[in-house]
């Protein structure tokens, strides 16, 4: 009841002015961040009986037990705010694109003596040209098609640099480079080959099908079928790129149209991107958000999704914004360039936001299913988790642990986590056993989590930010090291432990296992998250194994020091390839003779029928 009251004074001291409010449950862990251009209103709209919420909204507020806010200049600012909080916080119930969403551009730098084409995921503000994203191929088959029909450098060489006797590399002797560096092409030459490149990647494939039809041809009459193929499949993904350039306009303009459906309990942004007044991109978000309304959602996708894809300056949506000044205002200064949000009434641009949306809705209808055993698998299982195990805080950062080793050698731990009930792979670590002797799972693992909870204490970053709960691969043994490596550092983690024989659960506090039930999604995330930590473990003690049994085997025989042991490891990597390799491909190695091969080939085969 406290609370209630607490809830109620700070509601009535909510302040007129703009800025960012921040949702927490009783711990408080964050669970949605939102901005507001009048905080008193839009908070209260939250706690307001009579408010229609949408199911997202009804299960944050399930969570919400306190809240607090930052009072900003301005609504733009606000936007800002709200961005930055959102990426450093990662709450559960906000909109949160990956890098992995990122799509791969084509990158030339003009201004460049001799520009080059590049692939890149990263859109930086530079004064590059970046063409694309890529959904058809891949920007790989991309630069081969530009290699072929535009042979530009790909190397990183000062041409005024160079020595007088420098010999061009193997793309121009295959006609992949018309190698500038030796004077091949004059550097006007050079230019106009980059000018009908970018006319290529700017839609005009006239000339490039010319090209790659002459290469066909000509390949096919010398039998060179393999090479006749390959320019072949090159054709094929242009005729399927030129499908998608659906002619929609009769002007050459740029536009990016954005429309959000939401049926209450998933949400989808649909983008459709026009350049050159042809629709050459659509694609489908599912996003998270627990926000009031659609348009409240999707100002925050659209502050998010321009560091993700690149946008031209004019943006459409399908609703009315009501944060829309502020919102280009800041698009302009993240884009570097003049940036307008509109709702359009009616003509082509009304028509076009239309079509956005009747895609958006499509895709929502057609993968309700699919949307929900998402949610279920994720975000659910971590909310059923906390639920079913009684933990006090909701467990959106998990971390597990997991020890390998045969009879005690080379053994190694590994930590993966999960975010949000999703696996967060560049947040994983793998640890080598650098104290215990022999076979001990059970002090390696306590080794282990007091090499990470001094890094905890020590707030150094190295391992991200800490867990909400910490899970050890094993039953009460593992379950008690893991309580000893927690109190001897003096840090206060949530604990537990999965038995892998039956699937048991054992917190701290009681020896009786807690029995999730089977077809649980808090058990099946927990056993997919053991299983993750188990496969990691795996994978770098046989990594590991391999390299360290080359390398012992080789300190046996006489003739092979520490750099040939080193040579060895890195061309054959295994033993197995080494045993299987002959006297003539030993000697082949950086460093090793004929006399020396023989000797390890009679070493290694010396006990063979």
């Amino acid at each position: 009841m406290k609370m209630q009251v607490d809830l109620k004074t700070k509601l009535a001291n909510l302040p007129d002015e703009p800025g960012v409010y921040i949702m927490m449950d009783g711990d408080q862990n964050i669970l949605y961040v939102g901005k507001a251009k009048n905080l008193k209103n839009r908070v209260r709209q939250y706690f307001h009986a009579s408010t229609n919420k949408t199911e997202k909204v009804l299960a944050m507020l399930s969570h919400v037990e306190d809240f607090r806010y930052i009072i900003t200049a301005s609504e733009t600012d606000a936007l800002s705010l709200e961005n930055t909080l959102i990426k450093k916080h990662t709450p559960p119930y906000n909109i949160l694109l990956k890098d992995d969403k990122q799509y791969p551009y084509i990158k030339v730098d003009l201004n460049a003596d001799y520009p080059k084409f590049t692939s890149t995921r990263k859109l930086q503000k530079d004064k590059c040209r970046y063409f694309g994203p890529i959904t058809q191929g891949g920007s790989k088959a991309f630069l081969q098609i530009l290699g072929t029909a535009f042979p530009t450098i790909t190397c990183n060489f000062n041409f005024d640099k160079l020595p007088k006797n420098f010999r061009p590399c193997l793309n121009y002797h295959i006609g992949r480079c018309c190698a500038p560096c030796i004077g091949a092409v004059t550097k006007e030459q050079y230019r106009q080959i980059v000018n009908d490149a970018v006319k290529f990647l700017s839609g005009d494939d006239t000339a490039v099908k010319q090209i790659l039809m002459d290469k066909m041809m000509s390949a096919s009459e010398k039998m060179q079928y393999e090479q006749a193929l390959q320019y072949k499949r090159y054709l094929e993904l242009i005729d399927k790129i030129s499908q998608q350039r659906i002619v929609v306009l009769n002007k050459f303009v740029d536009y990016d149209m954005f429309a959000v459906a939401s049926n209450g309990k998933n949400c989808v942004v649909n983008h459709t991107m026009i350049r050159g007044g042809k629709v050459i991109f659509a694609d489908n978000n599912v996003v998270d958000d627990a926000g009031l309304d659609e348009a409240q959602t999707l100002s925050s996708f659209l502050a998010e999704y321009c560091d993700v894809v690149k946008l031209c300056g004019e943006i459409y949506t399908n609703i009315q914004l009501p944060d829309a000044e502020d919102l280009s205002q800041l698009l302009t200064t993240k884009m570097q360039q003049k940036v307008v949000v509109y709702c359009p009434q009616k003509g082509d641009k009304r028509r076009l936001v239309d079509m956005s949306y009747r895609n958006a809705v499509e895709y929502l209808t057609k993968s309700q299913t699919a949307l929900d055993k998402k949610f279920n698998t994720t975000h659910g299982a971590v909310l059923q988790l906390k639920e079913m195990l009684g933990l006090k805080t909701l467990p959106q950062r998990i971390e597990c642990y997991d020890i390998s080793n045969v009879q005690g050698v080379d053994k190694v731990a590994s930590m993966v986590v999960f975010t949000n009930g999703q696996k967060d792979a560049s947040q994983y670590r793998r640890f080598r056993i650098q104290t215990v002797e022999g076979a001990n799972d059970f002090a390696s693992m306590k080794e282990v989590l007091l090499r990470r909870f001094e890094r905890l204490k020590a707030d150094d970053g190295v391992f991200g930010k800490a867990p909400d709960l910490i899970v050890v691969d094993g039953g009460l043994g593992q379950l008690e090291y893991a309580r000893q490596a927690m109190e001897e550092s003096g840090v206060n983690v949530q604990l537990i432990s999965l038995a892998e024989r039956f699937e048991w659960v054992y917190t701290l506090g009681t020896n009786e296992p807690t029995i999730l039930p089977r077809n649980s999604f808090a058990l099946n995330l927990l056993v997919n998250i053991r299983d993750e930590a188990h496969r990691f473990a795996i994978t770098y003690f046989r990594n590991l194994h391999n390299k360290n049994t080359i390398k012992s085997v080789l300190q046996e025989v006489d003739g092979i020091g520490e750099k040939r042991r080193i040579a060895l490891h890195r061309h054959f990597k295994t033993m197995d390839n080494l045993k299987s390799a002959s006297i003539e491909d030993i000697a082949k190695v950086k460093g090793m003779t004929k006399p020396t091969a023989q000797k390890l080939f009679d070493f290694l085969h010396q006990n063979d029928n």
